[in-house]
């Protein structure tokens, strides 16, 4: 019988940390997993086939029983870089630490993005020994580099794609269950992204004469590019409910305290008032009422005593909605208002379209949801991270991003940072979703 923990573990302990550079890649973890795949789950490599796709990336199809338009289920198994630095057990050595219900796996890629994976191949392996079939095919998706480029989950959707697949559902990593996120609203919340949003980044760069540190012109490179960067940041993009937004607002709403739920549900009269809210309450709230725009990295002179001849930041973006790529870049150009620093876009994608919240789809997504986590209220949201599962909107508009995991406020911060970890206990519910799901397929 499959130990979930003890897979988990296996697969956190290979450092498959993919870089934007595929040359500074280390392969060998990432063959490794793929080949420890088989050992961990038989019964799944010897039901479904497998293929490679871009080098790393695997596709599995798991064979229904009439040509009904297939599932997908994704994940990704690459993970950002850590070290043991800061750490309280070391990211790769996937300690299980503690007892009971508050036993935990420690590991870069717990939550982000192997637990899933897991998850997923523990219900195959279930469904399969138990003897189900689904009807329709099911398809797993696990990409190598989503914390990159994505180019992994672009090959496979182009393959999908090339053999006529649209899939009638497609779930990947998201939203989770979580608690504290909205005001006035006690209890579990399972936020399930229908969207999300674009993403790209800009660098501002100005270049100059350089020169000797004693004896500086009166605007440097240095000091041009911190002016550009203090007017982006005084002006924030527009705030604004979208669609989705508000459909979250109002389901979340009428669970909410009062006087809370007459302002929530009311917002023909009240919206004013939230969007004020909103963007006070903290940066998760801020962030879902307009693009966000943060500076997140600086370049410039080599040495303490020379001048800059050339200074660089770059912008990362994400863009609402309701907005563009071309609507981004061209506020941080009048923002800034200097012909003397260059921007240049990298890596634009526009906003995913938004997926029915209503239909087979939705309806299969969210009861299931309740049966794994009684007592969740389930709401759509705009996701605000990028996923995999945006290329997926070329062949399917019935793509939903939900991580089946109950994740406090300081879980949640330790993705891409410093003790991420999962309580096994969380990962046995995620395991018990996808079986739910996939016995109703």
């Amino acid at each position: 019988m499959s130990d979930p923990v003890a897979n988990l573990q296996a697969l956190v302990r290979l450092p498959t940390i993919s870089r934007l550079d595929p040359a500074d890649t280390d392969w060998a973890p990432f063959d490794a997993l793929i080949a420890l795949l088989p050992e961990l789950y038989p019964a799944t490599h010897s039901a479904l086939s497998r293929e490679l796709v871009n080098g790393h990336s695997m596709l599995y199809r798991w064979e229904g029983r009439t040509d009904a338009p297939p599932t997908v289920l994704m994940a990704h198994y690459d993970v950002v870089s850590a070290t043991d630095e800061g750490w309280t057990h070391p990211p790769f050595a996937a300690e299980l630490v503690g007892s009971g219900t508050d036993q935990l796996i420690w590991g870069r890629g717990t939550l982000d993005d192997k637990g899933s994976l897991a998850c997923i191949l523990e219900a195959v392996e279930a469904q399969l020994t138990a003897g189900h079939r689904p009807e329709a095919d099911i398809y797993l998706s696990f990409g190598h580099d989503e914390e990159t480029e994505g180019s992994g989950a672009r090959a496979i959707v182009e393959l999908l794609e090339s053999r006529g697949i649209h899939p009638s559902l497609v779930i990947d990593e998201g939203g989770a269950v979580v608690e504290d996120i909205f005001p006035g609203v006690s209890g579990p919340i399972a936020v399930v992204g229908v969207s999300e949003k674009g993403i790209l980044s800009l660098t501002l760069t100005v270049e100059q004469h350089g020169g000797h540190a004693s004896t500086p012109p009166r605007i440097s490179a240095t000091a041009r590019l911190a002016a550009a960067i203090v007017r982006l940041n005084n002006r924030p993009f527009r705030a604004g409910f979208t669609p989705t937004t508000i459909e979250m607002i109002r389901t979340l709403g009428a669970h909410a305290s009062s006087p809370l739920r007459w302002i929530f549900t009311n917002l023909w009269l009240t919206k004013p008032l939230l969007l004020v809210l909103f963007g006070r309450l903290g940066p998760e709230t801020s962030a879902m009422i307009r693009t966000t725009q943060a500076v997140t990295m600086l370049q410039a002179s080599q040495a303490a005593n020379a001048l800059a001849e050339r200074a660089v930041a770059t912008v990362n973006i994400r863009v609402a909605i309701d907005s563009s790529v071309a609507d981004a870049v061209e506020h941080v150009r009048r923002s800034i208002d200097d012909p003397l620093v260059r921007l240049d876009v990298l890596h634009p994608n526009e906003p995913s379209p938004v997926s029915p919240t209503s239909g087979p789809a939705w309806e299969l997504v969210r009861s299931t949801i309740e049966q794994a986590y009684p007592g969740t209220i389930v709401t759509p949201y705009v996701m605000m991270a990028a996923s995999d599962s945006r290329y997926f909107a070329r062949i399917s508009e019935f793509v939903y991003r939900f991580s089946p995991f109950e994740m406090s406020t300081e879980e949640r911060g330790t993705l891409h940072a410093i003790d991420e970890r999962m309580h096994v206990s969380t990962l046995l519910r995620g395991v018990d979703f996808y079986t739910r799901l996939i016995g109703r397929l």
